[in-house]
């Protein structure tokens, strides 16, 4: 077909792209036209904006309006009181207060709003509120590091956004809400924190204390022995690590440069005790290649932390460098720690008192051994090898009694399913030994704490944590049958428990084959 003039085709609704040498290529569509190459001719009409005045907000409101509303599928997701996206939901605050992200140890967190000068005592109240948790006590809000693997608890008196203004913005440093039964433990068992053999021979014990006497001065002072011993010290920019005789004294934290000399000439000062943090090291094999895993670290408070600012330092065992971080924040602290310790214990005594009065108290302080025996009545035992005698007893009655109730052949066996430990806060179901172990160390290491969770290497069995004298022991749970029933027990067959919870109660109450009764459960809180 001849067409006259000069034309192109062009394909309509084509998209042009352009290619690397400035030429453009159409892609478009099946449709065909024809268009005269004149340039500049005044039959072409070219498109202008069109500026959209008012009166079409007008008639798309009435076009709105006319037609019928249709309801919302999901209302949930644009409620601002729930809504996790916008920021614009959040509940308006004062300007006094501040937004601070805490995290539990299920590494999800809830936002709280801090005032200025809120401390984290104050902080771990309100957490224990909106969390629902079961006691009051024994808190606490740590300051965690994940990056470089450090730790630490802070003191209840701290104030929470000046600890938070410290911090890098470039980090991952966060807030974490956890238990923690080792905080004041020093002032409960001194001896067992500050052995003989760390106390540094210019301690004054030339007026006839012993060493146990000698450090509960100290600490009803708010102070605690000076303390000396080696430790290996990891070099700056060298993964090398250095055995070194380190001072702890009133002054500061000095190292010897000759052996375990004293001279002032062989002394250098490490740190200075009141601008300075203390730091747990989690995992300072891998993260940092010490020499064991009782490591920790010191650092200046005022300033972000830097890795050229820490001074790693580890430990030959768990008492070492929990002597070394007691004594370093009773230097550091005073008499601060000693009030604090106090508020604590009045604030327990008070919760105490309430449950008391509710009559729903557990606390051994509130019982008493009582003889029934007699004619006229029962009695208090004010003698404590008596009221042991009792005690025992007591228990093997109650072994009695159980046993019996179990043989029964009208027994409910659905009252006590075998799977009610499930549902307790102590069972941690399939977590490995060393797992175990960290969850016990990161909640403190004190007498009596423990969990349950599966064995891993013996099928249908349990195994019971405890700790113990700052060391984590673990005892196997095997399950047995008798007469046609099924049983747990840890002494070999000597003592049955037809589950897991009866096994925790009877050991709340009699320590049996164990070191010492089961008194704080291993809970992990989710916020």
């Amino acid at each position: 077909m001849e067409v006259a003039g000069m034309w192109t085709e062009v394909f309509e609704d084509s998209q042009r792209q352009e290619m690397s040498a400035g030429e453009e290529v159409l892609l478009g569509s099946s449709t065909l036209t024809l268009a005269p190459l004149v340039a500049d001719s005044p039959s072409i009409r070219r498109s202008r904006p069109i500026r959209i005045g008012s009166n079409r907000v007008k008639g798309s409101e009435y076009f709105s309006l006319s037609v019928p509303s249709i309801p919302n599928p999901f209302p949930e997701l644009c409620s601002p009181s729930k809504s996790p996206v916008h920021i614009s939901s959040l509940p308006l605050q004062p300007s006094d207060k501040h937004l601070v992200k805490v995290y539990g140890e299920d590494s999800h967190s809830r936002p709280v709003w801090v005032s200025q000068r809120a401390t984290a005592r104050d902080v771990c109240h309100l957490l224990v509120q909106t969390a629902h948790c079961s006691d009051e006590e024994n808190w606490a809000l740590l300051e965690h590091h994940p990056g470089l693997g450090l730790e630490r608890c802070l003191e209840d008196h701290e104030v929470v956004l000046d600890v938070r203004a410290t911090w890098s913005l470039k980090g991952d440093t966060r807030f974490i809400f956890r238990k923690n039964y080792a905080k004041y433990e020093f002032f409960r068992n001194p001896v067992l924190f500050f052995p003989e053999s760390m106390i540094s021979d210019s301690a004054d014990v030339s007026r006839g204390m012993t060493s146990s006497e000698l450090i509960e001065n100290l600490l009803r002072s708010g102070t605690c022995p000076e303390i000396q011993g080696f430790l290996h010290v990891k070099e700056p920019s060298r993964k090398a690590w250095k055995k070194v005789y380190f001072f702890l004294r009133r002054s500061g934290l000095y190292s010897s440069a000759k052996g375990s000399s004293k001279e002032p000439r062989h002394l250098q000062c490490i740190a200075d005790l009141e601008d300075l943090n203390v730091y747990m090291v989690v995992n300072g094999r891998k993260v940092y290649g010490s020499p064991a895993e009782f490591t920790f670290c010191i650092k200046p408070s005022r300033n972000p932390i830097r890795v050229q600012d820490l001074k790693i330092l580890c430990a030959e065992n768990e008492q070492t460098r929990t002597c070394w971080t007691s004594a370093l924040r009773l230097f550091k602290y005073g008499k601060q720690l000693q009030r604090n310790y106090q508020t604590s214990k009045s604030a327990l005594r008070s919760l105490e008192s309430s449950n008391i009065t509710d009559g729903k108290s557990k606390s051994e302080a509130s019982l008493v051994a009582m003889d029934f025996s007699g004619k006229a009545g029962g009695r208090v035992i004010q003698n404590p090898m008596e009221a042991q005698s009792a005690e025992m007893e007591e228990g093997q009655a109650w072994r009695r009694r159980e046993a019996l109730r179990c043989s029964l052949p009208n027994l409910n066996s659905a009252a006590r399913p075998s799977s009610i430990h499930k549902t307790q806060s102590w069972f941690h179901g399939g977590v490995s030994r060393k797992e175990a172990q960290r969850l016990i160390e990161k909640q403190g290491l004190v007498d009596g704490m423990f969990l349950i969770r599966d064995s891993q290497q013996h099928e249908q069995c349990f195994v019971l944590t405890l700790c113990h004298q700052l060391k984590t022991k673990h005892y196997l749970v095997i399950p047995c049958e008798k007469s046609g029933r099924k049983y747990f027990t840890i002494d070999d067959g000597a003592t049955l428990f037809v589950d897991l919870l009866q096994l925790v109660e009877f050991h709340q109450i009699n320590k049996g084959i164990l070191p010492v009764r089961l008194k704080h459960p291993c809970v992990c809180v989710a916020l």
